[in-house]
C-alpha cells in the first residue's frame, strides 16, 4: 500500500533554496525554465516539522551529524564517566565500527536514531575496560598519518576490540525504530549492511509556470555616520523569483513497517506525521528578508495498492494567468484535467481512496467527488485508509 501527496503551493517573491552561486535553484522541464526546490531541502523542512509540531516522540527520531563522538562522550559523562576517558572509549568504539574520526568528526554525516546512539552508549559502558584497553593499545601504536597504508589500517579499527563487542556495536545500528530514518533511509559507505532503504520518495518541487530570475539591488547605510555623508556603506544584489510549485511525494507503507521492525502502529503514526509535516513544511532560505510564508493552495492525497503516479506532466505546458483564472486557479484546473486523462486511460482499480482540499473556488470536472472541506479531514481520511488497508 502506498500513500501519495500532491501539493500546489504558490510562493511570493523568494529565494527558498539556493545553488552554489546563491541564485534560486531552477531546471528545464517541458522545454521551459522552471523554478525548483530540491528534494533534500524539502525533506529537511519535513524533518524539522516533526520536531516543531511534536508529531512524533523524540525516541522515534534520528540525528544527522558528524559529531557523534561528542554526543557519545556527553552521554557517557552524564552517566558519571570521566569525560576525557569517555571520549577515548567512544572513539575506540567508533573506530571498531570502521567509522574513522578525524579532528573530532566522522568523515561524513551519519544518520543515526536516538535509540541507536543510546545502545552504543550502553555497550561502551558495559564493555568499558575492554574498550579502554583497546584505546590504549591504539594510542601506543598510533600510525603515521602520512602513510596511506597506515591510515587504511587505522580505519579498520582497533584490532584489540573483541569480536563480540564489535558485533554488538554493529547490531546496535538497526535503525532504532526512528521514523524519519525509516522514511528517508540512509547509506553508510563503510557499513553497507547497515544501510536502510528509504520508504518514501520526495520529488524536486518544480514550478507549474515558466519563470525568469529577478534581482534585488539593496543598500545599507551606517546609522552613526554624519548626515552630510550621502553614500551607502554596503550594497549588493540578491536573485529571487516567484512561482507556483507542484510538489509530489509518496510513502511505501509496507517498506516503512519493515524499517520500523514490523511495528504497524508506529508506521501508521509515521505516515500521518509525514502527511502533516509535508503540508506545513516551508524551506527557510532568505525568509528573514522575504517572508514567503505561503501555505499550500491545494493538497491532494491518494492511497493506492500499486502504480505510483506523479502528476508533474500536468504542467509540461507552463501554466499562465488567463481571463479564466489566475496562476494558481489554472494550475488546479491543469492538475484536475490530467488526473481525468490518467484515470480514463489506466482505470482506478488500484486506488483505495483519494481526497482533495483546496482554498481555490475552482470547478473540478474529475476530482469533485474527492473534495473535502479541510486539511484536517483529509488527514483523517488518509489515516483511516492506512489503518484499514
Amino acid at each position: 500500500m502506498f500513500v501519495e501527496l500532491h501539493i500546489l503551493q504558490n510562493f511570493a517573491p523568494s529565494n527558498l533554496n539556493r545553488d552554489d552561486t546563491g541564485a534560486p535553484k531552477d531546471c528545464e522541464f517541458g522545454g521551459y525554465r522552471r523554478a525548483r526546490i530540491s528534494s533534500q531541502c524539502l525533506k529537511r523542512a519535513i524533518r524539522t516539522e516533526f520536531r516543531r509540531q511534536a508529531l512524533l516522540p523524540e525516541e522515534h527520531l534520528a540525528e544527522r551529524t558528524k559529531r557523534v563522538l561528542d554526543e557519545l562522550t556527553a552521554r557517557l559523562a552524564r552517566r558519571g564517566k570521566p569525560e576525557a576517558e569517555a571520549r577515548q572509549i567512544a572513539e575506540a568504539a567508533l573506530s571498531g565500527m570502521k567509522l574513522l574520526v578525524e579532528a573530532g568528526k566522522t568523515q561524513y554525516l551519519l544518520f543515526l536514531g536516538r535509540t541507536e546512539i543510546d545502545r552504543m552508549v550502553s555497550i561502551c559502558e558495559k564493555h568499558w575496560d575492554s574498550l579502554k584497553s583497546a584505546a590504549a593499545s591504539t594510542q601506543a601504536t598510533a600510525p603515521d598519518k602520512r602513510s596511506r597504508r597506515n591510515r587504511e589500517a587505522k580505519h579498520d579499527g582497533p584490532k584489540a576490540i573483541p569480536s563480540d563487542i564489535r558485533g554488538a556495536l554493529m547490531r546496535a545500528l538497526d535503525g532504532g525504530r526512528a521514523a524519519d530514518l525509516a522514511l528517508f533511509g540512509r547509506m553508510l559507505a563503510d557499513l553497507p549492511d547497515r544501510n536502510i532503504d528509504a520508504a518514501s520518495q520526495v520529488a524536486h518541487a518544480i514550478s507549474t509556470n515558466r519563470i525568469s530570475m529577478e534581482f534585488d539591488f539593496y543598500t545599507a547605510v551606517d546609522d552613526l555616520k554624519p548626515d552630510e555623508t550621502p553614500e551607502a556603506d554596503m550594497l549588493g544584489t540578491v536573485e529571487f523569483n516567484s512561482a507556483c510549485y507542484y510538489r509530489y511525494a509518496n510513502v511505501d507503507c509496507d517498506q516503512l513497517a519493515r524499517n520500523l521492525d514490523g511495528d504497524r502502529d508506529l508506521a501508521r503514526r509515521t505516515v500521518e506525521a509525514f502527511v502533516r509535516a509535508s503540508i506545513t513544511a516551508i524551506p527557510t532560505g532568505k525568509q528573514n528578508s522575504m517572508a514567503a510564508q505561503n501555505p499550500p493552495s491545494l493538497v491532494f492525497a491518494v492511497v493506492r495498492r500499486a502504480g505510483l503516479w506523479s502528476l508533474a506532466n500536468a504542467f509540461v505546458k507552463p501554466v499562465a494567468p488567463t481571463a479564466e483564472g489566475d496562476l494558481v486557479e489554472n494550475s488546479v484546473r491543469a492538475l484536475d484535467r490530467y488526473w481525468g486523462r490518467l484515470t480514463a486511460m489506466y482505470g482506478t482499480e488500484q486506488l483505495m481512496g483519494y481526497w482533495l482540499a483546496t482554498v481555490e473556488g475552482v470547478k473540478l470536472d474529475h476530482l469533485a467527488s474527492a473534495h473535502v472541506a479541510t486539511v484536517r479531514e483529509l488527514v483523517e481520511r488518509v489515516r483511516e485508509a492506512v489503518a484499514t488497508g
